[in-house]
């Protein structure tokens, strides 16, 4: 037989965003079923040293600051199911949800959390120095390069911002782009041009993250001319690889309303989705920021919107 579990609050993923609205659905009685996902945890768990999470005074590791965000959920009474979503039914309350080996959830109330995954290059150097000099966010890393050369690869709006803000840690920062034209917007352009601590190497695309040094790290970059492929090498300390992010919401096309982009939209001020009792926080919802400060307040947000739904709707049925 197929296992079916049943909620008044179903929750999709078990990031910040997802096990924030697990503790504070749980505390309302909603008793939450988080469906973790493929990456049970989210991004924090290939994230080592976290700097700018309230709360703690000293660097925290990203995968022990999540193992303490699911144990707390657990503990006021979320029940997390190691599942992936393959297949969903938002036409009718409760809300449907099929597992990928069958498993069937149920929920009142849906929380879409799924995330976002940054885009990478695909280098195998990229993934070997990852947290060792290579980032894809500089508003989460940049401080660790504090009076250091850095290096941001991309061309768009992202790109752009990051090279902008790392200009706050850094007098040296190189923004390297395959093409011999940006596709950021104009404005966010002329600033990156006027900045004097900030240079642009044109038609280079990145060859090999090189690492040295002990304990391993980023020390350069080879990259390729590509016009001519002429190889050559650039120092650096970090590298923060900007060339955008991929919301996980291809099983929710369809079913509730996306951006162009695939990001998942909602009412302004608000978690709620496109279809009544559906409500969407984190980086699902969220390419401007991408914190996990700002994931758990949207987590708390969705939490208490769906609360909210639940009352009401329950008041509705009320006999008169």
């Amino acid at each position: 037989m197929t296992a079916t579990h049943s909620s008044r609050m179903l929750i999709l993923g078990s990031g910040p965003a997802g096990l924030t609205a697990a503790i504070y659905g749980a505390r309302a009685g909603l008793a939450p079923i988080v469906v973790q996902g493929l990456q049970p945890g989210g991004q924090l768990t290939i994230t080592t040293d976290v700097e700018n999470y309230p709360g703690f005074r000293d660097v925290i590791q990203g995968p022990w600051l999540m193992e303490e965000m699911r144990a707390q959920a657990e503990h006021v009474g979320a029940q997390m199911m190691y599942d992936q979503i393959v297949e969903v039914d938002l036409t009718q309350r409760p809300f449907r949800l099929i597992g990928d080996g069958g498993t069937v959830y149920t929920g009142d109330t849906l929380v879409i959390s799924t995330g976002a995954s940054a885009k990478w290059l695909g280098l195998e150097s990229e993934v070997l120095l990852q947290g060792k000099g290579v980032s894809a966010c500089a508003t989460c890393d940049g401080f660790f390069y504090r009076g250091k050369k850095v290096v941001v690869i991309g061309g768009g709006n992202t790109a752009v911002e990051e090279a902008i803000y790392l200009t706050n840690h850094s007098h040296d920062v190189t923004l390297i782009h395959r093409r011999d034209s940006l596709r950021a917007e104009k404005i966010l352009q002329d600033r990156l041009f006027a900045h004097p601590n900030i240079n642009v190497l044109w038609n280079k695309s990145v060859e090999r993250f090189v690492g040295g040094g002990d304990p391993v790290g980023l020390v350069g970059l080879d990259l390729k001319d590509t016009v001519t492929g002429e190889i050559s090498h650039i120092e650096a300390d970090g590298g923060f690889v900007a060339i955008g992010h991929s919301p996980a919401t291809e099983v929710f096309r369809g079913h509730v309303e996306l951006d162009s982009d695939g990001y998942i939209k909602v009412d302004t001020g608000t978690t709620r989705t496109s279809v009544p009792g559906v409500f969407a926080c984190g980086d699902v919802m969220d390419k401007i920021y991408r914190q996990a400060v700002t994931a758990a307040g949207t987590g708390c947000m969705a939490a208490l919107d769906a609360e909210r739904f639940l009352a009401e709707a329950d008041f509705e049925l009320e006999p008169a």
